[in-house]
């Protein structure tokens, strides 16, 4: 085939990885950068010079022509300014292509028109951009052209963090500095870093984009505010890892090659559980790259689709009625010499580093599970949480009967003397090998569940920024490892102190492990016996962000100032009633230009129908009967309309934003659910040439090639 290629060959070729680095530049030069991307040392201008000059060559022999400060400021997307590498002309007309240390350090975009919670004034407009050297540049090659893309940390004028990476990278080295105590505690003196390892497992829609362009709330919010369920959904199970279809096929083909080549490990492809859903998860990386990396998946998914006539949906939610979209978010804590301290071994019990780590998650868990919530709260995310196709609001661990097992056994007799083992599958066909069976089944209904050598942190929105959750994952355990390492430093039998610190512990906070199914009303009504917090929408969780306790914890470990973590919950705050407000005014264009006037139309030519048959003498029948259900489903959406109305005025004379909050999810939204309810019913009874607009089943079954 023409289009034949060698994965291992183009892999990671528009990347500025460490393999071009130590080509390209001197040696004394490559040594110094890496003392600064693994020790912490700062950047001279010298290097940097020489660094900038390699980079920009190497970048032009891509087709490069501009450069970009690539970040991530508080509006869940990437942001980029252009800057092409031409000097001003010389005297004879020419131009030189230039890019100095400084270029590549710091960049200078405009602050004021991001999100920023008041810490800064709309007239303050500069704000500043700092290159992040520990996550590899690279060159985009689109219809743009080529860009050098660098990945750096966005503040404002006076130093605050107005973006995702910078708190992100103070929360890995706070839990560094911690997980490193505890290792010398235990006698290791060879690992000198520990990083948290990340894989993100990305799930998304694809419609035909002609489709998607007739929809206004898919163009507006991204979700389809209204849509009367087809004939057939999810009901047969059979999308879920079901033969690609051949559209689908090539356009995953070209949004892995195009992955690939930026260095990110595309690895899982497969149709999901609803109709025209699907899921791309990529091999675990460092922390801060692997939050890069999900961005410019997200990125690259939204592009290729355009290239094939399709759309991609990101949205947790974009049709009701068939599952939503998540984004879970495998995390682990490794060494730079290979050891991961959520490796259990065949003999967890004798693991005495492993417990002690794996309790010090669980107490992170429980004390902190408001702060964990909010870090998944999101507008579309309400959407999906505790509908029996997510995870439920409560949050809880599933540790497995394994984990569970030794650790009941330490504190029911005082030591653990065994594991459970897995054993072996028999398939019960000769020619078929019997496997080996895990020790603990997994369990998909939790909303943190232990998975090997793991945990997984399956609350996130597919819409997500994977840095919110993993700061805040990275700083509660970061303080926890903090007090067990305190704790532990003077103990004169460590193993012994280690066994006491895990069974106290334990038996302090084994309300947040639960191991069953936490769909049903059983769990909820167990939950609130053990004192567990049922968050269920996103105003009751993100003020919780903002509580005295866990600024405290942030200014403790230098992720977030006061000042930081409050304009966070005012920036979400304000996104979710802008969000909900943008929705409720398409519902209400929508009805009032497609909706009403085709429910009208019909309802007007069956009752011209009916009138000709009376003047035939021929009985009216179907033709009435039809015509009066639509005209009172007309009166219902129509008084739904105004009270949504009336509904969104008051919501914008509300100036305190977690009221504000509150009124759109208690009042606007029960309104838009209404006016939905009546719109859907009218819609299953319109004619199919009176609606402007695809139906579900156009948009969920339109790709079939």
């Amino acid at each position: 085939m023409s289009d034949y290629f060698n994965v291992a060959d183009i892999f990671g070729e528009n990347v500025f990885n460490d393999t071009v680095m130590q080509e390209r530049l001197p040696k004394k030069v490559y040594k110094k950068l890496h003392e600064v991307m693994d020790e912490g040392k700062e950047l001279d201008l010298e290097t940097a010079d020489v660094i900038a000059h390699e980079m920009k060559e190497w970048a032009i022999e891509k087709g490069a022509t501009h450069y970009t400060h690539w970040f991530q400021p508080l509006t869940g997307v990437t942001a980029e300014k252009h800057d092409s590498f031409i000097t001003a002309p010389m005297p004879n007309g020419k131009v030189l292509m230039s890019f100095s240390g400084k270029e590549l350090i710091k960049g200078e975009p405009d602050a004021s028109s991001f999100p920023s919670g008041g810490l800064r004034a709309t007239f303050e407009a500069r704000g500043y951009t700092a290159w992040d050297c520990t996550s590899p540049a690279f060159v985009r090659q689109d219809a743009a052209g080529a860009t050098l893309c660098i990945p750096t940390a966005f503040c404002s004028y006076t130093g605050e963090a107005l973006d995702q990476k910078t708190p992100l990278l103070r929360s890995m080295e706070a839990i560094d500095t911690q997980s490193i105590r505890l290792l010398r505690l235990f006698g290791n003196t060879t690992s000198k870093k520990v990083t948290p390892s990340v894989g993100p497992e990305q799930e998304y829609f694809i419609v035909d984009r002609q489709k998607y362009l007739q929809r206004k709330d898919l163009i507006f919010t991204g979700r389809t505010l209204f849509g009367a369920m087809p004939p057939k959904g999810q009901e047969m199970d059979d999308h879920y890892f079901g033969a690609i279809r051949e559209r689908i096929a090539a356009y995953m083909k070209d949004v892995n090659k195009e992955l690939w080549k930026l260095g990110v490990s595309a690895k899982t492809q497969h149709n999901e559980v609803a109709p025209a859903q699907h899921e791309l998860a990529p091999i675990y990386a460092e922390c801060n790259v692997a939050v890069d990396h999900n961005q410019i998946i997200m990125e690259t998914l939204k592009k290729v689709a355009g290239r094939h006539g399709l759309q991609c949906l990101l949205h947790e939610k974009p049709f009701a009625g068939v599952n939503g979209s998540g984004k879970h978010d495998n995390w682990s804590i490794t060494t730079d010499d290979g050891i991961n301290l959520l490796e259990p071994g065949k003999t967890p019990h004798e693991n005495v580093q492993f417990l002690l780590v794996l309790t010090c998650i669980l107490k992170a868990v429980d004390e902190h599970a408001a702060l964990l919530r909010a870090a998944a709260a999101d507008v579309g995310n309400d959407h999906r949480l505790g509908a029996n196709e997510a995870p439920p609001a409560i949050i809880s661990i599933f540790l497995g009967e394994q984990l569970e097992d030794v650790i009941d056994q330490l504190c029911d007799t005082g030591e653990a003397t065994h594991s459970k083992q897995g054993g072996t599958l028999k398939t019960g066909v000769d020619i078929l090998p019997d496997f080996d069976k895990d020790a603990t089944d997994r369990n998909r209904t939790s909303p943190f569940a232990f998975t090997g050598n793991k945990f997984e942190f399956r609350m996130l929105g597919s819409m997500f920024s994977i840095a919110g959750p993993n700061i805040v994952l990275n700083t509660i355990v970061a303080e926890e490892l903090d007090e067990f390492a305190d704790k532990l430093a003077d103990a004169p039998d460590l193993e012994a102190a280690v066994y006491d610190l895990v069974k106290e512990t334990y038996k302090a906070h084994k309300r947040i492990v639960f191991n069953g199914n936490g769909y049903t009303d059983a769990w909820v009504e167990e939950a609130a016996k053990r004192g567990l917090l049922n968050l269920k929408s996103t105003p009751e969780a993100l003020p919780y962000l903002g509580h005295a306790k866990n600024i405290e914890l942030f200014e403790k470990h230098n992720i977030f100032t006061k000042a930081e973590v409050e304009s966070r919950v005012e920036i979400l705050l304000e996104n979710y009633s802008t969000t909900i407000s943008i929705e409720a005014a398409t519902m209400l264009d929508m009805f009032h230009k497609d909706i009403l006037p085709a429910v009208t139309a019909y309802t007007g030519d069956l009752t011209k129908a009916v009138l000709d048959k009376k003047a035939a003498g021929v009985s009216a029948g179907f033709e009435g009967a039809l015509a009066d259900k639509l005209s009172k489903l007309g009166g219902e959406m129509y008084a739904s309309s105004l009270k949504l109305e009336d509904g969104l005025k008051e919501a914008a004379e509300i100036g305190d934003s977690e009221k504000q909050a509150l009124y759109y999810h208690d009042t606007v939204l029960e309104e838009m659910g209404k006016l939905r309810s009546a719109v859907d019913a009218a819609e299953a009874l319109t004619g199919g040439k009176y609606l402007d607009y695809p139906t579900y089943g156009e948009l969920l079954f339109g790709v079939n090639e």
